[in-house]
């Protein structure tokens, strides 16, 4: 897929905007987020434009996955990192804001102020047993 002259990763990429590049590969480029959520954070962007994890190329999947998995790895070895979310938003109602693929590799320190944005609790049994035949259905 050609790269997007409006997306903020492809002017990157194109070396048109700054980054500061942590790794990369033939597939794969990782920055640090200018807005970092904690100390270390990463994003591992695809070299060729996809919008989303839903269009993305299988095999810019698998290496934007497994760099996503080295750099958790550094984290914890290099800044000490207690532990790593590793995140996609797929779409504006998953907060979404850059629609070129890429995944966060967010370390985790005991002392962060990160939280996660919902409270874990118990769902409607019904619910779950309707949303999974519906799941099993389009398989």
């Amino acid at each position: 897929m050609a790269a997007d002259p409006a997306c903020v990763f492809c002017r990157i990429l194109a070396g048109e905007l700054p980054a500061t590049i942590v790794a990369e590969d033939e597939r794969t480029i990782a920055i640090m987020d200018i807005n970092p959520a904690t100390r270390g954070h990463m994003l591992v962007i695809t070299r060729e434009h996809h919008a989303d994890l839903l269009s993305i190329d299988p095999e810019d999947l698998k290496a934007a996955t497994l760099a996503a998995k080295g750099l958790a790895h550094r984290a914890s070895d290099a800044l000490g990192a207690d532990g790593v979310n590793v995140l996609n938003s797929c779409g504006a109602a998953a907060w979404q804001t850059v629609f070129h693929f890429h995944i966060h590799v967010v370390p985790r320190y005991h002392d962060d102020p990160l939280k996660l944005p919902w409270v874990p609790a118990p769902g409607d049994p019904g619910e779950i047993a309707t949303a999974a035949d519906l799941l099993r259905g389009a398989a």
